[in-house]
């Protein structure tokens, strides 16, 4: 039994190691067979041909490819194969469009040369057979395709005109700097620099420093300065090109006319802004500094050399809080919060605040948004106008604490009429607030309010013909009685500025007052 089982296994193994080999045979026989073309046309095909299926391109000869290399017109091998036959055949494609019908054509032409050209056209199962042949050529050796010539030749042509009619100035030089070939911009620009009377010889002359080239690093700027005095500024952009290099030079006059007319504009406003009391900052749009004036430096204590190293609006704030010019926030995450929306509100238009400083100044800080996002942040020291303020408002509110402390009810008239100033005594006499209700009447609604709490009297009338005269005048006085009875006594003195104060004062019965004249008071009243 173990004997059959091993002879059976052995049989196995052999079989297996048969068909191993086996395909280890077949996989060589495989490598050693020729590769398969990956077109139907070899590269000793001669002639220019194409295959297409509608608009698709099948294959097509060495030849055919170089047609369509060097075809500058976009799209897909239909379009620049139409393109480049439109010029021998300008209605190729209305003929190529009638196949269908007619199965095959043939058309002659004269290239740009005068030189024949016959282009055939046929439809074969389904595809498209374009060929171009030249007559005199056809019995040709097959290593000689005109076509493929007049395609290389077409594209030289076309090449060397780019070159001749670029715009910019271009050279080659070998690695000691000697100039080996130029276009012709830079021949033109090299004889204009000749002396009078001389022409261009080899070696052909230099334009340019030869260190700037010799450098190799592009952005290079270089001047060429002409007879007539002009200068003509270049922008170099140097290439390596084998032991020597290329270099190319782009005018860059507008891009230098454009500089100096910015930098004359910055030198302008920097000469302005020196002479503002107003510190000034002006950050571009990703909030760098690009402009700062002298005064901002005396406000806020920010060293010039910081400055000039153009910090963004963040760090420079960071630095006013470390100086202590900003007003000391409760907490630092919220000082940043508030920051960023002072940006925002700066941004929109809308920023205007007063800094409060723990060294007692006070600052107006101003964000205006410029063009481009641009930002401009002022800041004004109005510390004497604030202060200047507050006195005037204390010294206000001393005057009328004086005058509410008075007896008399007292009313002072501007030199248009209008109420200036009243004190309590007056409130008590005549039982209003002339400030809340009418303040906005002058003297006019004033002297009605009089006449209505008091007996018929014209000293009303004067009243306002007296406030409301203008020039000199002299003092004047009168009496008029309430409607309870009680004797006012009225004066009437003019004070700086045309300004004119009105004086109440109640007229206390004496002991020796006849009680027939208090009855004939009390009866008129």
């Amino acid at each position: 039994m173990d004997a059959t089982l091993t002879y059976g296994l052995g049989i196995g193994l052999t079989a297996i190691f048969a068909a191993c080999g086996g395909l280890l045979l077949l996989v060589a026989f495989q490598g050693r067979a020729p590769k398969a073309t990956q077109s139907i046309f070899d590269d000793r095909q001669r002639g220019t041909l194409f295959l297409f299926d509608g608009e698709a391109l099948v294959d097509c000869t060495p030849g055919g490819r170089a047609v369509l290399s060097a075809s500058p017109a976009p799209g897909n091998a239909w379009s620049k194969l139409m393109a480049h036959l439109s010029t021998a055949f300008p209605q190729v494609e209305q003929y190529l469009a009638r196949l269908p019908q007619e199965g095959a054509i043939t058309l002659e032409a004269e290239d740009a040369d005068g030189m024949p050209l016959l282009l055939k056209a046929d439809l074969r199962g389904g595809l498209t057979r374009v060929s171009l042949i030249e007559p005199e050529t056809a019995g040709s050796t097959p290593g000689h395709d005109p076509m493929v010539h007049r395609a290389m030749t077409e594209e030289l042509g076309f090449l060397r005109s780019i070159v001749a009619q670029a715009p910019v100035l271009a050279w080659r030089e070998r690695s000691d700097g000697a100039v080996i070939w130029a276009n012709a911009p830079y021949l033109l620009k090299a004889a204009d620099l000749l002396p009078t009377g001389q022409d261009l010889r080899w070696p052909l002359p230099r334009l340019f420093e030869k260190t700037a080239s010799n450098q190799g690093a592009s952005g290079q700027r270089q001047k060429v300065r002409m007879p007539d005095g002009a200068v003509m500024w270049f922008d170099l952009v140097s290439m390596p090109d084998g032991t020597g290099r290329r270099v190319y030079a782009l005018p860059a006059d507008s891009a230098v006319q454009a500089e100096t007319t910015l930098r004359d504009f910055m030198q302008t406003l920097a000469k302005t802004f020196a002479h503002l009391p107003i510190g000034l900052a002006i950050f571009d749009n990703h909030r760098q500094l690009q402009l700062f004036n002298p005064a901002l430096l005396d406000l806020t204590g920010l060293p010039p050399d910081f400055l000039s190293m153009r910090p963004s609006l963040l760090a420079v704030l960071d630095s006013l809080r470390d100086r202590k010019i900003v007003p000391e926030p409760k907490d630092y995450r919220g000082w940043r919060r508030q920051i960023m929306d002072m940006e925002r509100a700066a941004a929109s238009g809308v920023y205007e605040e007063t800094w409060n400083l723990p060294g007692g100044q006070t600052y107006r800080v101003i964000g205006r948004p410029h063009p481009n996002g641009a930002l401009a942040l002022m800041i004004e020291d109005i510390s004497t106008e604030t202060s200047r303020t507050r006195r005037y408002r204390a010294e206000l509110e001393l005057g009328q604490s004086v005058i509410d402390s008075m007896d008399e009810a007292v009313a002072v008239f501007s030199e248009t009429g209008a109420l200036v100033m009243t004190n309590a005594a007056y409130a008590r006499l005549w039982g209003h607030d002339p400030s809340d209700t009418l303040s906005t009447g002058g003297i006019k609604a004033l002297s009605e309010h009089w006449r209505t709490r008091s007996a018929p009297n014209g000293l009303w009338a004067d009243i306002a013909d007296y406030v409301s005269t203008t020039g000199d005048r002299a003092r004047w006085s009168g009496s008029a009685r309430l409607l309870d009875g009680r004797m006012i006594a009225c004066r009437f003195t003019p004070l700086a500025g045309g300004a004119t104060l009105v004086g109440f004062s109640i007229v206390a019965a004496t002991p020796d007052t006849p009680p027939a004249l208090l009855n004939a008071e009390r009866r008129r009243a």
